[in-house]
């Protein structure tokens, strides 16, 4: 059983989500909060398996509440949920310690599969999310031709390509993956050779065209 605590201020959103992840047979919520400040108390008394944190609230928003459990050691897996279009908050949660990002309209399905991968020990990404972030880094100029045909990347490539258009870095890609940083950066290389780009934002650029992401 995923012990969840449930942390978003609107009461009505808070009691359908709720009522909806009642239907789920492998998620027990075991407490929930209505702000921030609320929020930072229930989580550190609940210890939870996964939180889902609203973005936005009253008193304390969402990534000041992963901030402060973060500088506690106290922070559990947690997903944000937010209705808003905020890549830069979104990816200030992520450099946090948020776990993965998903919006309200997600699907019942797709955010109980976040929750079981989240409490699994991995991370989730939104790609529309993803997507729309790296489409303010379009002005970047492509200096380097991929490989003609490019190597194809292993599934762990891909994997850490995802991560890595998450915005994560190579030591939370390791933590994220139970693998050592090293072997995070030899795979992060070894991305760069088979795109045939030189830095991370044109890989991401160069995978969206490719369709890996």
């Amino acid at each position: 059983m995923i012990r969840l605590v449930l942390v978003e201020d609107q009461t009505l959103v808070r009691q359908g989500i709720r009522s909806l992840l009642g239907l789920v047979s492998d998620v027990s919520i075991v407490a929930e909060a209505s702000d921030g400040d609320e929020a930072v108390v229930v989580i550190r008394r609940e210890k939870p398996d996964v939180v889902l944190l609203d973005l936005r609230m009253p008193k304390k928003g969402g990534v000041d509440v992963l901030r402060d459990l973060q500088a506690s050691d106290t922070l559990p897996p947690t997903i944000v949920l937010t209705t808003f279009d905020d890549d830069e908050a979104l990816f200030d949660a992520v450099r946090a310690g948020a776990k993965g990002y998903l919006l309200k309209d997600v699907s019942l399905e797709r955010l109980t599969d976040g929750i079981r991968e989240v409490a699994r020990g991995g991370s989730i990404i939104r790609p529309a999310i993803t997507e729309r972030v790296l489409k303010g880094l379009e002005h970047v100029r492509r200096e380097f031709d991929a490989l003609s045909p490019p190597d194809p990347l292993t599934k762990r490539e891909v994997e850490i390509l995802r991560l890595m258009a998450g915005g994560y870095s190579n030591r939370e890609i390791a933590e994220a993956l139970g693998t050592a940083e090293g072997t995070v950066k030899n795979h992060a290389s070894s991305i760069l050779s088979k795109l045939g780009v030189r830095d991370r934002t044109r890989a991401v650029l160069k995978a969206l065209e490719m369709g890996y992401i």
